[in-house]
């Protein structure tokens, strides 16, 4: 007899949705993202995080997927994504910050959001945005800046 691991999955979600926070425009996404960023490290290194939203746009989470260097971190769309399908989200928003306090997204940066934005439609998963924090509380969206 073979021996494997067993798979299972999980969700542990018991807000009510008449209490969910409710994502309304970038500003919204980005005051929430930077409430829930660890002050004390935003200027330190880059990290990379996903707000999880329901169809009305009412936040289910935030997940983080990666902490990285002070230039960059790497993101693993497999599991951004595993994450997106496990929570049963329709929506989500990236998040990732910039400790140089440049709000100007890289090529890289711009690589992955469309990577990410593909892989989405194959899901039925709207990808909302991607902020770029910075320690100063400022942000820059893709949206607002007509790049997604």
């Amino acid at each position: 007899m073979s021996h494997i691991n067993e798979i299972t999955l999980s969700y542990s979600g018991n807000l009510q949705s008449n209490i969910l926070l409710s994502i309304t425009s970038s500003q919204s996404a980005a005051e929430l993202a930077y409430s829930h960023w660890n002050q004390n490290t935003i200027a330190l290194y880059e990290s990379f995080k996903i707000i999880l939203l329901n169809n009305s746009n009412k936040v289910k989470g935030i997940y983080e997927v990666s902490k990285g260097g002070i230039t960059g971190t790497l993101v693993d769309i497999r599991i951004v994504f595993a994450v997106l399908l496990k929570s049963l989200a329709t929506a989500v928003i990236l998040l990732h910050n910039h400790p140089s306090g440049t709000l100007k997204p890289s090529e890289a940066d711009k690589r992955l959001t469309q990577k990410i934005k593909t892989a989405a439609e194959i899901f039925d998963i709207k990808l909302l945005d991607h902020l770029i924090l910075v320690p100063d509380g400022q942000y820059y969206s893709f949206v607002d800046s007509g790049i997604l």
